[in-house]
Parts: structure tokens; C-alpha cells; sequence
């Protein structure tokens, strides 16, 4: 019978890494907490891996959660967690939170911070959840990456370095100087800090796997998003939209290609990058595959989906995430009804006849009259494909810093019939299936996403969404603090975090939503949120 440790033996063996590097005298645990088919797809892991190992005195290996093992080992040479000096988590998604504690203990390691000694390893997170609001964590990490790890870990990891000698205490202290680190027992106001030019930093996959859920050679087209869409986190917290050069992607297409795998473009939205159609071209002129992570309706390009289609996707995937053009303003998406048909159209065209969907419900000045749209606009897409049509409709979930953070998560009840419209204005119709998030887990998530210090000790407690239900309740905290609409004027358990814009500019945003109003894109020269207006004074 297979061992743990002969399973990851095997992962390893089947493993292509681009760069080995064998040595560094502090050992750095870098751990996904999630499993190893969702974490090696993810890009930010491959480039963390290779900033670390291109610290000489840093040796860094990889942890995933592993659900039949009573223990954790790393990937590379099966080591125990608590042997690291330092370890860090890439945090993406709120639902993970729980495994964090859960592979703290597997790997004999008090989840608790302030009961770690001097004898304990560092242990601190970054990723979009440590930069958007790191509270519900603050009782379990020593401190957080506010911003992006290529600016901020080469000083924090020679800062961890050079106080190895200190009391926890004291080091600890000394790391919370440092721009874009958050201590939490050292809280004081800390700037998101960013990477100005791509081209200065690689961000392709270091770690060629056939066992990742996206069997791909991943590389950056762009980070950031300006498109001012008022739910979403990511197009404020990784703001100003950047591109890559034309000519290092072509460079990063052109080694990739002795792998002979798909190349997996990534992106916030992939179709607004300028020179996407050269780029498309240039893939299959090299006999290559490609994928994207994204695209937007209007921005889509014929050479697009024809690339598309030609590397064997079935099925196209589109956002329309409303269905009024009420709700098409209030959420500022910047589509129109058109732009989506003509996408579908091109899709047709290319010879993609299934299609899928990603609709929300329950935003902000929403009304049933607006899901009712959903179903509408999703029938009039089904006439018009012959394909199959998937609807993916979630619960609409408040994130911080964004115009929507003071907005409440919607009712079960509203919910409920939202989906019950849907369903019934669709189920006459073959070939259309609606799948949905529980009312449940995003219920958690919502309170995870806007939660404080009193959150994070019920986390630490918690190695499953059951678990922190039970304790949740334990705790005598109320539920509806957390999921009501906010007041404005409101102190928010993030706002010591400095994203380079202003609450009055979000506040500004949100009343133009409630009017429905909308907002241009990022343009050059613009100073609105302030982002860029940081940028010139920096210089």
C-alpha cells in the first residue's frame, strides 16, 4: 500500500521544475491551502516559488492540503512543516481559511500567533485576501503582504533573515516597518505596494505538471483591471492596470514552446489586452494551443475566439453577471446586450456551439423585476446557440474596497425566489441548466470577506465551514452585523489599509450606482480613484 510519502514522491517525479535549486540555509515552507491540483494552477504560486529560490540564502518548498494524510509534507523532499524557519500562505479565496488552521496542526504548529515562541517559525500570508483585509486572519498569521509579493518579500525575507538572532517580540517589530507588511500586533496604517513595470518581472509557470486542473504553461498577459466594475475586488486592490510587452510575452511563448503544452494566457480580461490579436496569431503560427483565463464581452475579437476554437475549446464562456441594463449600470460591467450576442455570434461562427454564463443575484439596488431579465436574456441566447447553455448564478457577496463594501448580503428568502424565477423561466427550455453556490458557503464567505478581529478567533478555532458555524454561534455573535447593509460614515475593519484610493472615491461610486450612473474606464492621464495620482508623486 502507498505511503503519503510515496504519493508525494510521485507528484514530484512527474514534475518538470525550470529552475532546481538545491541549498539556502533557511528553509522556507510556501503552502496553498487547497490541493495540489488547484494550487499548481495557480500562477502566483510559480512565481512566489521562483522569487524565493532566487534568494541565495533561501530554500523553498512546496505544501498542499491532503485530506486521506494525517500529516503534512512537503512536495519536494517529503520534510515535516514545523522544520521551516519560515512559512508562508498564498490566501485566494475565504473558503480556505479553515484549511489554513487545518494544516497549522497537521503540521504540529500552533495555529494561535500569540501563543508562538521565539523557537516557532515566522509565519505569514499573502495573496488577494491578505491585501483586501487581513483581519479575520490577524490571530493566526505574524503578518501579511499587502500588495504584491515581487515588491514587498525580497526586503521581508532579508529583514527575517538579518533579525534571526531576536526575540520574536523584536523582530516582529522590525518587520512592521517595512512598506506593505502588516503586523498585527504591531497595527499601524500600511500602503498596498505594486509592481510598476511587468516587463521587470518574470510570471510564467516555473513547475510543468500534468496533475494540475489546468494542464497548461501559464503565462502573465497583464495584471490589474480598469474597467471600474463595482463589485469586483481585484479591479480596485490590483490597480493601475499594466501590460506585458508584446515582445516578452513572445520570448515567454517562444521558450514555452519545447514543452509542447497549451499556453494558458492570464489576465483580469485577456480580450482587453492591445495587441491580442497579434499575440493569438503569433501562438498558432508556432503550432501552439491557448487558452485564456478570461475575456469581455467588448472587447472580444473574431482572431480571438478563432484561436480559441482552433486550440479545441467546446465551450465559450461569457459574463454578463446581469441581465437589465438597469442593473448593466448600477454594477458599471460596461456591456451592452449587443456586445454579448455579438460574442455568442462570434463563438457560432468559429464552430463553439455550448456556451456558459456567470450571472449574480442579489446586488445592490436589485429588484426581482431584474432576475426576471436574467431568464429573458438567457432564453433569447439559447434561441439563437443550438448548443448547450450553462447558467452559473451565485449569491452576490460584498468584497472590501470596492463601492459595494458597504452593501448587504441578500436574504435567503430574495434568494430563493431569485433562483426559483430563473429555474421557471427556463425550464421549458431543453439544453439549459442552471447550477448555483449554496446559500450557505456564500453566506460564510460573506462574513469571512467583511469580517474583524472578533472573526478571526472563531477561525482559529475552525478547520471546516461546520466547525465555524458551531463556534460562531458558540460565540454569541450575531450574524446579521456582518451581512447588514453598512452606514457609510461607518468605521470598517480595513480602512488602516491604504489601497492608493479614497473612501470618498469609493462613496463617490456607490451613490452613482444607486442613481445609475456609470463610470469610464481607466484612461491615460486620469487621476479619479487617486492610484495613479500616487504613482506621480512617488516619482
Amino acid at each position: 500500500m502507498n505511503t503519503y510519502e510515496d504519493h508525494l514522491r510521485s507528484i514530484s517525479a512527474r514534475e518538470t521544475v525550470l529552475n532546481k535549486k538545491f541549498g539556502g540555509r533557511f528553509n522556507f515552507a510556501l503552502v496553498y491551502p487547497n490541493f495540489y491540483r488547484v494550487g499548481m494552477s495557480n500562477l502566483g504560486i510559480h512565481i512566489i516559488y521562483q522569487l524565493l529560490n532566487a534568494h541565495q540564502q533561501i530554500s523553498c518548498e512546496r505544501f498542499f492540503l491532503n485530506p486521506s494524510a494525517n500529516k503534512i509534507l512537503s512536495v519536494e523532499t517529503q520534510s515535516p512543516l514545523n522544520k521551516f524557519q519560515i512559512i508562508g500562505f498564498a490566501v485566494s479565496f475565504e473558503p480556505d481559511y479553515f484549511n489554513i488552521v487545518k494544516i497549522l496542526r497537521l503540521g504540529k504548529i500552533n495555529p494561535c500567533a500569540s501563543e508562538r515562541t521565539d523557537f516557532d517559525p515566522i509565519i505569514i500570508a499573502g495573496g488577494p485576501c491578505a491585501t483586501f483585509n487581513p483581519e479575520p486572519l490577524a490571530e493566526i498569521f505574524d503578518a501579511f503582504v499587502i500588495g504584491e509579493g515581487e515588491e514587498i518579500l525580497p526586503p521581508l525575507i532579508d529583514e527575517i533573515i538579518s533579525t534571526e538572532n531576536l526575540a520574536r517580540s523584536k523582530r516582529l517589530e522590525k518587520i512592521s516597518r517595512l512598506p506593505g507588511v502588516y503586523v498585527p500586533t504591531f497595527p499601524q496604517k500600511v500602503s498596498r505596494q505594486w509592481v510598476k513595470n511587468l516587463d521587470e518581472h518574470f510570471a510564467h509557470s516555473m513547475i510543468l505538471t500534468d496533475d494540475a486542473e489546468f494542464n497548461m504553461y501559464l503565462i502573465e498577459t497583464a495584471r490589474g483591471c480598469g474597467r471600474h466594475c463595482r463589485f469586483c475586488m481585484a479591479g480596485y486592490c490590483f490597480r493601475k492596470p499594466r501590460n506585458r510587452s508584446l515582445d516578452v510575452l513572445k520570448q515567454e511563448i517562444l521558450y514555452a514552446k519545447q514543452f509542447g503544452k497549451k499556453i494558458g494566457l492570464m489576465g483580469a480580461a485577456i480580450s482587453d489586452y492591445p495587441q491580442i490579436d497579434e499575440l493569438c496569431k503569433f501562438i498558432l503560427d508556432e503550432k501552439l494551443q491557448m487558452s485564456v483565463a478570461s475575456f469581455r464581452a467588448d472587447s472580444v475579437t473574431p482572431e480571438l475566439v478563432q484561436s480559441l476554437a482552433a486550440s479545441r475549446l467546446k465551450t465559450l464562456t461569457i459574463a454578463p453577471e446581469v441581465g437589465s441594463e438597469k442593473m448593466r449600470r448600477v454594477i458599471n460591467k460596461g456591456i451592452t446586450e449587443e456586445n454579448i450576442f455579438n460574442a455568442v455570434e462570434l463563438g457560432l461562427k468559429a464552430g463553439i456551439k455550448n456556451f456558459r454564463l456567470y450571472f449574480m443575484i442579489g446586488l445592490p439596488f436589485e429588484e426581482l423585476e431584474d432576475v426576471e431579465e436574467i431568464a429573458n436574456l438567457s432564453a433569447r441566447i439559447k434561441k439563437f446557440c443550438a448548443g448547450r447553455l450553462t447558467l452559473s448564478v451565485n449569491p452576490f457577496v460584498p468584497k472590501p474596497f470596492t463601492p459595494f463594501q458597504w452593501s448587504p448580503f441578500a436574504e435567503k428568502k430574495y434568494l430563493d425566489t431569485a433562483l426559483k424565477i430563473l429555474r421557471g423561466g427556463l425550464k421549458s427550455m431543453r439544453g439549459v441548466e442552471i447550477i448555483s453556490e449554496s446559500f450557505k458557503a456564500a453566506e460564510i464567505q460573506a462574513i469571512l470577506a467583511r469580517g474583524d478581529r472578533k472573526i478571526s478567533e472563531i477561525v482559529l478555532q475552525s478547520e471546516t465551514a461546520q466547525d465555524f458555524r458551531k463556534n460562531f454561534k458558540a460565540a454569541r455573535l450575531n450574524e446579521n452585523f456582518y451581512l447588514r447593509q453598512r452606514n457609510l460614515e461607518e468605521n470598517l475593519p480595513w480602512d488602516f489599509l491604504n489601497q492608493g484610493f479614497s473612501k470618498k472615491y469609493l462613496i463617490d461610486e456607490f451613490n452613482r450606482a444607486k442613481n445609475f450612473k456609470t463610470t469610464l474606464p481607466c484612461f491615460d492621464g486620469c487621476t479619479r480613484c487617486g492610484v495613479c495620482k500616487t504613482i506621480s508623486q512617488d516619482l
